[in-house]
């Protein structure tokens, strides 16, 4: 909503700087967006008078003119137009002046004769014939208005009002007019609000012989008014409501149309006019459109309705689109003689599907489909009538005709002073409240409040606190602690997914996120089996397309298209991770479960299959899982369907216990291929929620050790097929309480190992907590560390 601030002063002096307007609305709930001054590009531009106009003794087509800009003598401007005459007054861009088109004036010559200025267009004041319809379209404007030479063009044409762009909620359809914002702006600055009712006298005859208005559907059109107009005249409007619709962001058509639009813009009540003599047998009639009627509307596109569509017809044929817009024969034209004015309420759900079904969007339907002020109908055709006589535009008849079958009352709401101090921390008195109500023009009724019936958003007393608070200033209620609130916590799972992405984030990962809706293709591009239970998907039933048509069941697709687009836009090194979810259906009535998932993706620099598993063993021990393990996957494997997109030796299920947590391993070559990625790229997949319940929530801290540690190395020889996670686990079970830590330090395979098997160097650090560990108690775990690695073919190397 663009608001003139000349129209504003009609009906409330706010007496401060637009500045200060501006943050004072926003203040108060009416958001201000931006403003801007009519003719602010326009500069150093004077009114000038032509004294003289000379032919240009080199050029055909040039003239000089000596102009009077209100200096002591006149000026010397050349120019080509040819529509000039002398006496009159034209706008006089000086030396120096900038115009809208980004041209800045200087001086110099044409054809060897000097000028000192330029004699402006409309076009180049950035205005058009609609602003003055008197001027010509193609030459130089000549000024018709009361204006003297060297006077400022802004001052001259009325160009210099200021233009207040507001952001209105939906909830607020009375603040989409003059009037409305007027109403706020008077509260918010505390200055008294001028709105008179409108008169006027009209020639008196009875409507009813020339005219019927019928209404079919009520629940849709509970009220409706018709007026009319006689003897049309059609003319421009006067200069100052051409300007007013301008600085509104309205283009000046004609008298008539002018008017209407100049009523919705100050009550805004959008209304219609009818060209009588299309509307056959001077019937309305208000009713739902029939199956296949059409209509071509006043844009020239011809429509289909459907019965649900509510539109004005005649005896034969629908006239208009009920709050959307009009016939194409029923607009204003130049011969027109007798005009019928409509004022009506619609029901906005009603209008809003009608105006979406038809793809229009009209300034009308805008404000119908937020809901309208029915009491708003009579005042705002009274307001035309008396601008109709007041422009001589025509002579209004007196007498309307009024189908009237509203049955909703006013609003009332409970007025609890003390609740609404509680809700909003305050401690303002009765009666401030009383008085900013009453300002609002919401009666106070004992503990009741009686909404006005514009305000159709006051439905419950916290709406009432609402309008408290605006008006005593948010800025001056003070700040507290939420009473009678629990302090809120994560919960065990939350804390979980915060430590997740800490410390993917601290091992230099960047967080992405992805869509959780994908394309049925998805599964052919990582090599899915066509029989795989990831296929039985959730579909969406209205999606946007086919790549967006299912719900992920793996997100392992997901972090591939990303890692293919960072490839392709040439980044040479990326290391991602994701927490998102998965959507596996459960039954067909039935919601999907919807599993957190952590999936990790990387290419590039040094990362091989080892770093990420050290990364995923990091992440493990930050959030206290026991002991892992690391094993082939299989080929048919029955958790992780996708494994199958990996390379076959160089991936790995990962285990805690019994329970597989999740995947990683080396993209396979083919699926590689396929989403473009020309580097190995490594990627895995772990179980959120079966960590969490994995993770040890209590953490024993153990004192410092006061006894020294035995360091002894051992070398092994085993077939290449034996996993080093068993033999460490060997290890571990038998050496028991004794062995503090082993690590793995050298596996070889060489000239000096025989065909098919490998060498495996560990090193175990004993320790007793109980005294020095002695060479012989050290020696005795080594040797059953030794028998039972030999029951399982790995043997001391020679």
């Amino acid at each position: 909503m663009n608001l003139s601030m000349k129209w504003l002063a009609d009906y409330v002096d706010c007496g401060v700087s637009v500045k200060d307007f501006c943050a004072g609305m926003t203040m108060s709930g009416s958001k201000v967006e931006t403003y801007e001054t009519e003719g602010a590009a326009v500069k150093n531009v004077v009114v000038g008078k032509l004294v003289s106009i000379q032919p240009h003794e080199n050029s055909d087509h040039l003239q000089v003119c000596m102009v009077d800009v209100g200096g002591e003598s006149p000026i010397q401007i050349v120019t080509g137009a040819q529509n000039i005459v002398e006496g009159a007054l034209v706008p006089v861009a000086m030396i120096g002046a900038e115009l809208p088109s980004g041209v800045k004036i200087k001086k110099g010559k044409l054809r060897g004769v000097e000028s000192n200025g330029m004699l402006c267009s409309l076009g180049e004041l950035g205005l058009t014939r609609h602003d003055f319809p008197y001027a010509i379209e193609n030459g130089i404007f000549l000024i018709e208005e009361d204006c003297t030479p060297g006077q400022d063009i802004h001052d001259a044409i009325g160009l210099n009002d200021t233009s207040v762009e507001f952001e209105i909620t939906s909830n607020r359809p009375d603040c989409l007019s003059v009037v409305g914002l007027a109403r706020e702006a008077a509260v918010t600055f505390g200055k008294k609000l001028h709105v008179r009712e409108p008169q006027f006298h009209g020639i008196h005859e009875s409507l009813s012989q020339s005219l019927s208005v019928t209404v079919e559907n009520t629940a849709l059109c509970p009220r409706y008014i018709a007026g009319m107009v006689k003897n049309v005249r059609i003319a421009p409007s006067p200069r100052w409501m051409r300007e007013r619709l301008r600085a509104c962001g309205v283009r000046p058509i004609n008298n008539l149309v002018d008017i209407t639009n100049y009523v919705m813009l100050e009550f805004g009540q959008p209304m219609h006019a009818f060209d009588q003599r299309y509307v056959q047998g001077g019937q309305i009639v208000v009713r739902n459109a029939k199956e296949g009627e059409t209509i071509t509307t006043l844009d020239g596109q011809e429509r289909k309705l459907s019965p649900e569509m509510l539109i004005i017809a005649d005896a034969e044929k629908p006239i208009a689109v009920a709050g959307v817009m009009g016939g194409e024969y029923s607009g204003i034209m130049d011969d027109t003689q007798t005009v019928i004015f409509e004022s009506a309420y619609f029901e906005p759900v009603q209008v809003r599907r009608t105006a979406k079904k038809l793809g229009m969007r009209t300034d009308a339907s805008a404000r119908y489909e937020k809901g309208l002020d029915p009491d708003g109908c009579l005042r705002t055709l009274l307001r035309a009538m008396e601008l109709v006589e007041q422009l001589g535009a025509g002579e209004p008849v007196s007498d309307f005709i009024e189908v009237d079958n509203r049955t909703g009352k006013p609003a009332e709401i409970l007025f609890d002073p003390d609740w609404i101090n509680r809700f909003l921390g305050t401690s303002i008195s009765r009666e401030e409240m009383v008085r900013t109500l009453s300002s609002l023009e919401i009666r106070v009724d004992g503990d009741q409040c009686i909404s006005p019936s514009f305000r159709i958003d006051l439905e419950r007393p916290a709406d009432i606190a609402e309008e408290v608070a605006r008006i005593y200033g948010y800025n001056n209620i003070p700040s507290t602690v939420i009473r009678g609130v629990a302090q809120a916590r994560l919960t065990p799972q939350q804390q979980f997914l915060r430590k997740a992405e800490q410390t993917m984030v601290g091992l230099g990962f960047y967080g992405i996120l992805t869509y959780s809706f994908t394309s049925p293709k998805c599964f052919d591009k990582i090599g899915l089996p066509a029989d795989c239970k990831l296929r039985e998907t959730v579909t969406i039933s209205n999606p946007l397309g086919e790549d967006t048509s299912i719900m992920r069941t793996t997100t392992l697709p997901s972090m591939l298209e990303i890692l293919s687009i960072n490839y392709k836009n040439r980044n040479v090194s990326v290391c991602f991770y994701e927490i998102g979810k998965e959507y596996l259906p459960t039954g067909p009535d039935t919601l999907p479960e919807e599993p957190h998932r952590l999936t990790i993706g990387a290419y590039g620099g040094e990362l091989d299959f080892f770093q990420l598993k050290g990364a995923v063993e990091e992440l493990c021990r930050e959030l206290n899982l026991p002991k892992r393990s690391y094993v082939r996957p299989e080929e048919d494997n029955p958790v992780f369907a996708e494994c199958c997109a990996l390379h076959p030796g160089r991936s790995a299920v990962i285990y805690c216990g019994d329970m597989a947590i999740g995947y990683l391993g080396e993209v396979h070559p083919t699926v590689q291929k396929t989403y473009g990625i020309g580097t190995r790229t490594y990627v895995a997949k772990l179980l959120i929620q079966e960590m969490a319940q994995l993770a040890q929530t209590e953490v024993t801290y153990r004192p410092l050790p006061k006894f020294p540690a035995i360091t002894r190395d051992l070398s092994l020889l085993c077939d290449e097929t034996l996993p080093v996670g068993t033999m460490e686990e060997v290890i571990e079970s038998a050496a028991g309480k004794l062995l503090e830590q082993v690590t793995l330090f050298d596996v070889y395979q060489g000239d000096q190992i025989a065909s098919g098997k490998k060498s495996v160097s560990f090193s175990l650090r004993l320790r007793s907590h109980e005294g020095t560990l002695t060479d012989e108690q050290a020696d005795a775990a080594m040797k059953r560390v030794l028998k039972a690695l030999d029951q399982i073919g790995a043997v001391l190397r020679d």
